[in-house]
This record gives structure tokens, sequence and C-alpha cells, in this order.
């Protein structure tokens, strides 16, 4: 099983591509550090976690392009050279080109008598370790010829792999797939970690990932700003207050959820037990008449009212703090008149599933709202096709903010929180393929819309609009760590929506 590590020593802050060169030159130009010794460290380390992951490999296989990122493998295969262990390079491209510091790296292998193949023809060669060396995060094209089939024997191999700062074809920005990228074991990225590792289809690639900084100072960070947030529960955890001694239920907010349509009961109830388990005072649930008096007794602290028609829904608009739109509500003209009236009322509003479809039929940019659109959604939010969603998913949740809503999260491998004003985006690190399954974003919902009917009782200080973003982060994390914990108690294929409820009180016990 691959997925993203959230060990602790993973920064916070990712950099672009771009953004990790300039702290690079920094680091050489204003601290004095050559880039002979950034790619010894960067060697060092690399071989150093090696030797800690599979102290048993003897026979080590590097595959080497042109770049700095060849120059890294130059310097581990020296390294393994050194101790004794059998080490094979199969060098990519034309050897003529290497340039500079990878080249002197190159001839002191050679040196040692490195063995060193020029090109590759099938089948890679058996070995215990492949450091993966093609490719760095300068690549912007697709991968093509020799190239993608290197990737492609590296990923036949059934050696564990080792990616040098980012595995071989993946996009650093925006975690695409350049065509073939290598599936790797475990990936150690250098200076800065970027945001193309955590998101979109990343996780099939990067393994566990690991961090070195190479010792460069903190003012190189200093020198930049992020250009998004990891966030995961041991950073999060901090943001919830304490609730007054004196608090009573009119203080933690009232919430209206607006959804569950005939066949659909379970969305509706499961965003209701997301809102309530999230803390909010009181939750409402309109819903069709066929099942209210079910989910009612099933659950009792939900105050269920079965509506025929959008009428009914006027009083039940006016109790309430927060609207969450969209749970099992359908497309029906029920559905539609009732999100109709909801619309209509100010207040502030999530609008998740079937509230996103209606919205994407008659688009409009709306106030104090959140929208938690999966691919598929925020697909027809924008007249794409879901791939193009996820070939930039930071790009596409930007977009869905300037054209919809000042608060979007992205669901996904990989969530993003897009707000306005000036904070970068946050990017959910936390959570596993066991969400693959039906009500994990109802459930989602309702937990984000239950933070934010606490929010204006908390004192958190947050600019106006901004209490939004905050439940939007919040509940992201939430639920994602929920369901880590639940799927480590039963299994990630067996993973239930309903499941993440019985960790909830836990970790909010822990934020308390």
């Amino acid at each position: 099983m691959r997925r993203l590590s959230d060990k602790p020593g993973l920064p916070y802050a990712l950099y672009r591509a771009e953004q990790v060169r300039r702290m690079d030159a920094y680091a050489l130009e204003i601290e004095g550090i050559s880039a002979a010794e950034l790619m010894a460290r960067a060697g060092q380390a690399l071989f150093d976690l090696a030797r800690s992951l599979y102290p048993d490999s003897r026979r080590w296989l590097l595959l080497c392009g042109l770049g700095n990122n060849a120059g890294d493998g130059y310097v581990v295969a020296a390294l393994a050279q050194a101790v004794g262990l059998a080490v094979e390079i199969i060098q990519l491209g034309d050897s003529q080109r290497i340039q500079g510091h990878a080249l002197h790296h190159l001839q002191r292998a050679r040196a040692l008598g490195v063995s060193i193949r020029q090109g590759l023809s099938g089948d890679l060669p058996p070995a215990d370790l492949i450091v993966d060396g093609l490719f760095g995060i300068g690549l912007d094209r697709e991968v093509s010829g020799p190239w993608r089939a290197a990737i492609e024997a590296i990923n036949r191999h059934p050696a564990p792999v080792l990616a040098i700062d980012i595995p071989s074809g993946l996009h650093a920005d925006s975690g695409a797939v350049l065509g073939a990228a290598v599936q790797a074991s475990h990936s150690l990225s250098f200076i800065g970690l970027k945001p193309g590792l955590f998101t979109g289809i990343a996780a099939d690639h990067v393994g566990q990932l690991h961090f070195s900084g190479l010792q460069v100072p903190a003012r190189v960070y200093a020198s930049e700003l992020p250009s998004a947030r990891r966030l995961d529960w041991a950073r999060q955890i901090g943001q919830l207050p304490r609730r007054r001694a004196t608090a009573h239920k009119g203080d933690c907010g009232h919430v209206l959820i607006i959804g569950g349509a005939p066949g659909f009961a379970g969305a509706a109830r499961l965003a209701g037990e997301g809102a309530l388990r999230s803390g909010a005072g009181l939750v409402s649930l309109a819903t069709h008449p066929a099942h209210a008096a079910c989910i009612g007794q099933q659950r009792p602290e939900l105050m269920c009212h079965g509506l025929d028609g959008a009428e009914a829904l006027r009083p039940l608009l006016q109790a309430a703090d927060v609207l969450l739109v969209g749970p099992g509500l359908g497309q029906s003209d029920w559905a539609r008149r009732l999100f109709e009236q909801a619309m209509a009322v100010e207040r502030p509003r999530l609008l998740d599933a079937d509230g996103l479809n209606l919205l994407a039929q008659k688009p409009q940019r709306l106030v104090r709202t959140v929208i938690t659109p999966h691919p598929g959604e925020a697909a027809r939010l924008l007249g794409l096709g879901s791939a193009q969603i996820q070939a930039d998913r930071f790009a596409a949740c930007e977009q869905l903010r300037q054209r919809y809503a000042p608060v979007v999260l992205l669901k996904g491998a990989g969530s993003l929180v897009c707000s306005d004003g000036d904070k970068a985006p946050g990017l959910c690190s936390a959570g596993n393929a066991g969400m693959a399954s039906g009500g994990m974003g109802d459930l989602l919902s309702g937990i984000i819309a239950g933070l934010m009917a606490q929010a204006p009782g908390l004192g958190l200080g947050l600019e106006p609009g901004l209490d939004w973003a905050w439940a939007a982060e919040l509940g992201m994390v939430l639920h994602a760590e929920a369901a880590d914990r639940a799927a480590r108690r039963l299994s990630q294929r067996s993973l239930l929506a309903s499941d993440l409820l019985d960790e909830l009180p836990g970790l909010l016990r822990e934020a308390e």
C-alpha cells in the first residue's frame, strides 16, 4: 500500500518549483553555500535514507538523467560503492551534455569503479533497490521515447524505488502525470516541499514522503512566501477554542440541512450527524416526507421536517444560522423549488452535491458561501472535463473561487481550500483510499456546516467572512484524520462514512 506520510518533521510550507529554484540560488549566492556542497549533502541524505530503509539491500541500481538529480544519484553511487555494495548506473540521454558538479560526481563514480551502462533496452537488470534520478522538478513536458520506456521499466521491476526529490514524470506544481511517472516506494524531497507531491494522482506515485532541508539557513525560507500550506490534525488541533463554561445551545449555532430526496435519506442523515458531532447546538433537517419520521426515530437529536413544497421551508430558513443545501437533494421539481428558496435568503450557506449541480445550471457568484465540489462537480461548474480538473487542481480551485464563492473546498486526494483574502491555499495531507465510498462527502459537509454555525460564538477574532475558511479547513482535516483512525481500527477496504462518526468525539476531546 502506498500513501503519503504525515510523519513528524515534514514542513507545512509548500513551494512551487520556480520558488525552490530561487531558494536554491539564494543559498548559493547570498549564503555562500557552494553547489558542490548542496549536491554532496543531497547525495549523503539519500544514501543515509536508503541504508536505513533497506539495510539488507546489496545490489543498487540508479537511473540517471542529465540534470542535478542525476548528480545527486552519482553521489549516492559513489557512497554505495565505497561501502562495498554492488552498484550500477544506467545513464539515459547524451552523457556529453552533463556539466558542472554533476559531471564531477559522475567522473568520481567512474574513478571508484561504479559500473555505468549507457541507455536501456528492455527490462532492468536484477536489483534490491532502484534509485530514480531521471528527472527533477523542472520537468514541464510530456515524457516520451526512451525516457518513458525507462519509467515503465522501473514500474515493472519488483524492487523498491527511492525517488530523488520527486518521482520522475510527476509535475512538481500540480501533481499531474506527464505521460508516465515513476511509482516510488519512498521519495526524498529537498529544500522545500512541492505542492505536486500531495494532490491529484500524486499519492499513487510518491509513496512514503521524506524531507531534507540540506541544512540551508532559515533566511532562505524567509525569502519566499509559501504557495500553499500543508494541513494535518497536528497542525489544526489548536484551531478550535474551548467553549465557555456558560455556553448554551443558542451560542453554538443552528444548522438547517436541506436534502434527502426519496432513496437518499442516508445522505441527509449523515450530514445531520456530522453537524451534531462537530458541535452545532441545533440541527434541523428539511427533507422529503417519505422518511422524515424514520430519520427522527433513528437520531432523535435531529429535528426532522417532512416538506411537500417550498412554502413550508420559509420558517425553517428564518430560524437557521447556517444552511447546508444539497446532500441527497436530487434535481427534481421538488428539489429545485427548495434550492431556489434557500438561495433567496441572506444566510451563510454551504452547497454540496446536488446543490452544486443545481448551481451549475444557473451559475452565479455567491457571498457568505462555502462550496465543496468533488472533481466531477467541479467539472460541471467550470464546463470542463474531470481530467482537466485533476490535471491542475490548484488552478481549478482558484477558478471556482473567482467564479462562484469566497471559500472553495475541492475534494479528492489532497483536498484543497481556496478562499478570498491573501492566505495561501490549504492542502490536506491526511486521508486514505478507504474514503472512496458513498456518504463521505455528505458527512464532510455536515461537519463543516456545524463548525460554521459555531464560529461567530467562539471569539475567534477572524475577519468577516474568513470564519468560513476556518471552518472549511478545520472540517476537512478533522474528517480526514477521523478516516485515518477508523481505517487503522478497521481497514481501508471496509471503511464506511458512518465509521468516522465514532472517531469524532475522541478527536474533538484532543482539541479541548
